[in-house]
C-alpha cells in the first residue's frame, strides 16, 4: 500500500507546465481531425460488412479478432488504454495475444494531429491532468481499447514454449473488442488470496514468473524503486504525495510489454529499418563503484555474480535495498533512441534488458510507438515500409530524447513543489530517515524520508543504508527546494 501525506492546494501545478511551454490546447484543425475519427469509429460500432458504410470505417479491410477474449490491465479508472491482451496455456507452452491501439488508423500521416504529436513527442503527466500527446477525444475515446467497444488495433501473436521462450511472433491489423478491464490492485488481491482470475489472465502469473526467471538468467537490470507520485483526491481539491511500490502484477504486465518490444526489435533488425531504445553498457568503473557500495552496505556480492542477479535477490524491505537500487540507476545512464534505415546502428542492445528492444506498446502516449509499429507491420507482412514512416524515422530520436528530458523535469518539479509546500511550516523539525547517498564535493547527500515520502538532499556525514535523524533546514515552495541536515548524535 502507498504511504501518503495529504495537503491543501496552496499552489498551481500548471505553472510548471507554463515554464516549459507545455499546453493542453490543440490547434483547431487537430481537434477537428480527432473529432472526425471519433465520429467514424462511433458510427461503425454495429455496421455489418454488407452495409455501404463499412467501406468508410477504420477496420474495413482488416481481420476480425473480436472472438478473442482480450482484457486490459491498468490503473483503476484509466480511460487511456493502449493495450488489451489474452494469455493462454497450451500443450506446447503459451499463446499470447496483445492488441495495441492502432493510432495510425485514426491519424493522417502529415496531417494536423500527426504534426502536433511529433512536436510534443509524448504525453507529460501533471497532477490534476496531463499534457497529452493527442486530444482526449482520441486517447480516451476513439482510440482507447475500452471494454465492449469495437476498435481498430494492431494485434501481436506470440507463441512461447514451456520455458516461456519465443517460438514465433507476428503482427497484423485487426478489429478487436475488449471484454473487460481490471486494475493492478484488484488482480494482485486475487493472486494474493488465491482467488480465481479471469480466464484471459489465469496464465499470467506463470508466464510472468517464467519471463522474470529468464530475464534474471540474461542479467537484466530490474530496479524496483518505489515511485514518488502526486495525485489529486477525487472531489476534494486536495493532493496526496505517495510512494507506490510495484506489485508482482505490475511486473508481470511489464514483462508482456517487454516481450512485445523485443519481438518488434528483432523484426526491425531483420528488415534493416527501425528505431530501437538503446542503453549502452556502463563503464567498468561504474560497476566497480556499485560493487564497492554494496560491500559498504553489507550486501553479499559473489565475485562472479552479475549485477542483475544481485539486484534481483535484494530484500525489498531492507533500507539498504533503496540505497543500492538508487545507485544502480547509474548503470542505465545514456538511454536514447537509435533510428536506422539501411545499416543497423553500431549499438543495438538495451543493456538493462539484455536484448534489442523497441517501444511499440504505448502509441497513445508516445509518438515513436506509432512509427515503430508501422515498420513491424510491414516486416511481418513482407511489405515495404511506408514512405511516410521512412521520411520521419531518422528525426524521431531527437524528438523523443527532448521529450524524455521534459517529462523528467516536470516529474521532479511537481514532487519538489508538493514536498516544499507540505513541509513549509515544519522547518526545524526532526524526521526519521534512511541515508541513501553520502555528499561529495559537488552536491549534498541524500536521504529517504518516510513521512511525507521523499528522497531529499541532506547535509552531513551520511553513512548510506543506515537509519538517521534528519532535521529540516529548508522548505521553500517558491524555489521548490527542500534540504535536510543530519542531526548530531546525542
Amino acid at each position: 500500500m502507498p504511504t501518503t501525506r495529504i495537503i491543501a492546494p496552496a499552489f498551481d501545478f500548471s505553472a510548471i507546465g507554463d515554464e516549459l511551454g507545455l499546453s493542453v490546447d490543440f490547434p483547431s484543425y487537430a481537434l477537428a481531425e480527432a473529432e472526425a475519427a471519433l465520429a467514424a469509429v462511433t458510427a461503425a460500432q454495429d455496421v455489418p460488412p454488407t452495409d455501404p458504410v463499412w467501406a468508410t470505417v477504420p477496420w474495413a479491410d482488416r481481420d476480425d479478432a473480436t472472438g478473442l477474449a482480450l482484457v486490459s490491465l491498468d490503473q483503476a479508472g484509466a480511460r487511456e488504454i493502449d493495450q488489451a491482451f489474452q494469455v493462454e496455456r497450451t500443450s506446447a507452452g503459451f499463446l499470447l495475444h496483445v492488441a495495441v491501439s492502432d493510432v495510425a488508423a485514426l491519424v493522417t500521416p502529415g496531417g494536423s494531429l500527426d504534426t502536433e504529436a511529433r512536436r510534443r513527442g509524448q504525453s507529460v503527466p501533471l497532477p490534476g491532468g496531463s499534457v497529452p500527446l493527442h486530444p482526449a477525444v482520441l486517447t480516451e475515446r476513439a482510440a482507447s481499447l475500452l471494454p465492449d467497444l469495437l476498435r481498430p488495433a494492431v494485434l501481436w501473436r506470440i507463441e512461447l514454449d514451456d520455458d516461456a521462450q519465443v517460438v514465433d511472433s507476428s503482427v497484423r491489423r485487426a478489429v478487436v473488442r475488449s471484454v473487460g478491464s481490471f486494475s493492478y490492485d484488484e488482480v494482485q488481491r486475487s493472486v494474493d488470496g488465491s482467488a480465481e482470475l479471469h480466464p484471459s489472465l489465469a496464465a499470467l502469473p506463470e508466464l510472468g514468473r517464467l519471463r522474470q526467471s529468464a530475464a534474471r538468467d540474461r542479467g537484466v537490470i530490474a530496479l524496483r524503486q518505489p515511485e514518488q507520485e502526486v495525485r489529486e483526491l477525487p472531489g476534494e481539491h486536495r493532493w496526496q504525495l505517495s510512494v507506490r511500490r510495484r506489485s508482482d502484477v505490475d511486473d508481470w504486465k511489464a514483462e508482456l510489454a517487454l516481450l512485445v518490444g523485443a519481438c518488434a526489435a528483432a523484426m526491425m533488425l531483420e528488415v534493416g529499418t527501425g528505431i530501437l531504445r538503446v542503453v549502452p553498457e556502463p563503464a567498468a568503473t561504474t560497476v566497480a563503484r556499485l560493487r564497492a557500495r554494496a560491500r559498504a552496505l553489507g550486501v553479499t556480492w559473489p565475485l562472479e555474480a552479475p549485477v542483475g542477479e544481485v539486484l534481483a535477490n535484494l530484500d525489498q524491505a531492507a533500507p539498504t535495498t533503496l540505497v543500492l537500487e538508487r545507485a544502480a540507476g547509474a548503470l542505465l545512464a545514456g538511454a536514447t533512441y537509435a533510428a536506422f534505415d539501411g545499416e543497423p546502428p553500431a549499438a543495438t542492445t538495451h543493456y538493462g534488458l539484455g536484448v534489442p528492444y523497441a517501444n511499440v506498446t504505448a502509441p497513445l502516449r508516445r509518438v515513436v510507438d506509432r512509427y515503430a509499429t508501422e515498420v513491424c507491420l510491414a516486416a511481418s507482412q513482407g511489405q515495404p515500409v511506408p514512405e511516410w514512416v521512412r521520411e520521419v524515422l531518422l528525426s524521431l530520436p531527437a524528438v523523443m530524447d527532448s521529450s524524455d528530458a521534459v517529462v523528467r523535469q516536470v516529474d521532479d518539479s511537481c514532487v519538489d513543489l508538493t514536498t516544499a509546500t507540505v513541509l513549509a511550516s515544519r522547518v526545524g523539525e526532526s524526521f526519521p530517515a534512511v541515508a541513501v547517498r553520502s555528499a561529495d564535493e559537488e552536491e549534498h547527500g541524500e536521504v529517504f524520508i518516510e513521512q511525507p515520502p521523499r528522497l531529499a538532499a541532506c547535509t552531513g556525514l551520511l553513512d548510506p543504508g543506515t537509519h538517521v535523524t534528519a532535521v529540516l533546514t529548508t522548505a521553500d515552495p517558491a524555489t521548490r527546494s527542500v534540504v535536510f541536515a543530519q542531526a548530531e548524535p546525542v
